[in-house]
């Protein structure tokens, strides 16, 4: 997810405080006598006290930057944009939860291709983006995005020891986020307002809640497959605004779980033209538009900090342990097999099968499918604006045999994990890693350590409104997480759940909707393979409290909607 603090947001302007002394004339003769009287203590001037070794302050800003790839262009870029998919490692960055810290492993963005906007904004006036010059002129970067994946996410109220999987998608120049099919990404307790719901719950075997998807066990470095693919599950519509019938599908590749589980609906993107009253933007959402890819990256967001001086005043400062998988090469295998598919991967298929056709068995065809060549280049970083050198002598990025990317460490020690550089010793404007052993002991940094997070409050839902109407069809059931949660979730049918509910669809589309539905409940199986398997490497498993059975009566047409999530008591 892109790091709105420093990614997005615009430097927000100083503030400064002038304070200004106003001499008149006739008070010349009185200022002359007080500085008389006070030429003596003005002749030594107070020494300002020194600061002290070994006072820890804390701080945010720990470290900032982009570990990322790029890939090269597709050889048809308009043909190669239906889609794009991969495999990402999997593994507990930090040894227990942390407070104040979010780091997105490896990801992507997917945008919607507005190339031929030169100079028009995007972005309408009164949207968030549109606060952000440097952006501009076009906002194109923050107009529409489809992004999440697995992270580590300062918003989690259920932290465990290991990432979690979620999606997120801005569809109106970040002035919202929608990560669930009831939830923002992690901004808020209560659901979405009904307007602002933007996903449909696809999969009828995989709960969806809002904190995030967990692991089984403990993954030291196991993939997880996903993809993202607009498929045809709606006709366009004209009109102001006009809807495309692109549905971005998420789907996912574990151990335990395979297939679809979820869609943005197209008039989730749509929709911000006739808000706005800005027909400019009608047709240019990810509804429409071809998508385009740029590569991913590891997001380091937000990280704590302590900083302390030594006996000569020097500062030093000290981050989390952050930890990656390595093997007994030293090498770190980060994200295997991008790929971007064409229409010929499965839209083609299932709009076959939706019209009365022949059957989609859901797999991707690889006639559709395109590998590009991966790149990367040493990354840099920063701490509080200031720029961190020395990283690059413990690891650096590289693209491995197998265009496998990921990392290169230095040195001969094959631990389990290798440790990202901890500590770090201000030098001008500059902060150097140094090693533990070259922390002095005064800073008293060795020994400090950062704050756990604490759980957070219950996930509610309305019991009115698009919730309660139609309503769902039976519940509510709970599951056990291994995040130390509980969620509750209802069993509602495909077209009458809560995200559905504002467009006002008329019976024929709901009926064709949930015919097709019902047909992918009956057909695709949760083992079958639908993006192409890692070329290496282990599949992760997804914790099995989030798997479901419908119930007798409900096994194609309807799913399971996550109303509460909460902690265990």
């Amino acid at each position: 997810m892109p790091d709105r603090s420093t990614r997005l947001n615009p430097i927000s302007p100083a503030s400064f405080l002038v304070s200004k002394t106003l001499h008149q004339p006739s008070n010349l003769f009185l200022l002359a006598a007080i500085s008389l009287c006070s030429a003596s203590a003005l002749a030594q001037p107070a020494t300002p006290a020194k600061p002290k070794a070994g006072i820890i302050t804390s701080h945010s800003e720990g470290l900032h930057g982009y570990i990322g790839f790029s890939t090269e262009e597709p050889p048809d870029r308009a043909m190669y944009s239906a889609g794009v998919g991969f495999y990402t490692a999997v593994w507990p960055l930090v040894d227990r939860p942390l407070a104040n810290f979010q780091i997105g492993l490896a990801s992507t963005w997917i945008l919607p291709n507005n190339s031929d906007d030169r100079d028009t904004p995007l972005a309408p006036e009164g949207t968030l983006a549109r606060s952000w010059p440097e952006r501009g002129p076009t906002w194109d970067s923050v107009f529409q995005t489809v992004e999440g994946g697995v992270g580590f996410w300062a918003g989690n109220h259920f932290r465990y020891h290991s990432p979690k999987f979620s999606m997120n998608a801005t569809p109106q120049c970040y002035d919202y986020e929608v990560g669930s099919p009831g939830w923002s990404f992690f901004q808020s307790n209560e659901a979405l307002a009904d307007d602002r719901l933007g996903i449909a719950q696809l999969s009828n075997r995989l709960l969806i809640p809002p904190d995030g998807l967990p692991f089984e066990g403990e993954p030291s470095g196991q993939f997880l497959g996903y993809s993202w693919l607009a498929l045809p599950f709606t006709d366009p519509i004209a009109g102001a605004p006009p809807t495309g019938d692109q549905s971005w599908t998420c789907f996912l590749n574990a151990a335990n779980f395979k297939g679809p589980i979820a869609f943005y609906i197209p008039e989730t993107w749509s929709k911000i033209g006739k808000l706005f009253n800005y027909p400019y933007i009608f047709g240019r959402g990810l509804d429409a538009r071809p998508a385009t890819v740029g590569g991913g990256a590891i997001e380091i967001n937000t990280v704590p900090r302590f900083d302390s001086l030594d006996a000569s005043g020097v500062v030093y400062s000290k981050i989390p342990k952050l930890q990656f998988p390595v093997d007994e090469q030293g090498r770190t295998f980060l994200v295997q097999d991008v790929t971007y598919y064409s229409k010929a991967a499965l839209w083609d298929s299932l709009k076959t099968w939706r019209d009365g056709g022949d059957p989609s068995s859901g797999r991707f065809d690889a006639n559709g499918a395109w590998k590009p060549t991966l790149t990367t280049q040493t990354t840099e970083y920063d701490q509080e604006g200031k720029k961190v050198v020395g990283v690059e002598r413990t690891f650096d990025t590289k693209v491995f045999e197998g265009n496998v990317w990921g990392l290169q460490w230095s040195g001969e020690s094959r631990a389990r994990f290798a440790v990202f550089p901890q500590y770090y010793k201000q030098a001008g404007e500059e902060r150097v890693a140094v090693a533990p052993a070259d922390v002095p002991r005064e800073t008293k940094l060795i020994a400090k350590e950062f704050a756990n997070a604490a759980v957070g409050p219950a996930y509610t839902s309305p019991t009115t409104g698009a919730w309660a109407t139609p309503g769902p069809t039976k519940g509510p059931f709970k599951a056990k997480l291994r995040d130390g949660s509980i969620v509750t979730y209802s069993w509602y049918r495909f077209v009458d759940q809560p995200s559905l509910q504002q467009y006002h669809w008329s019976d024929e589309k709901k009926a064709r909707v949930q015919q097709l539905v019902e047909k992918m409940h009956t057909s695709w199986t949760i083992d079958a393979e639908y993006m192409p398997p890692p070329t290496r490497g282990e599949l992760v498993r997804l914790d099995p409290g989030l798997i479901v059975t419908p119930p007798k009566g409900l096994e194609s047409g309807y799913v399971p909607i996550v109303t509460r999530q909460e902690c265990k008591q």
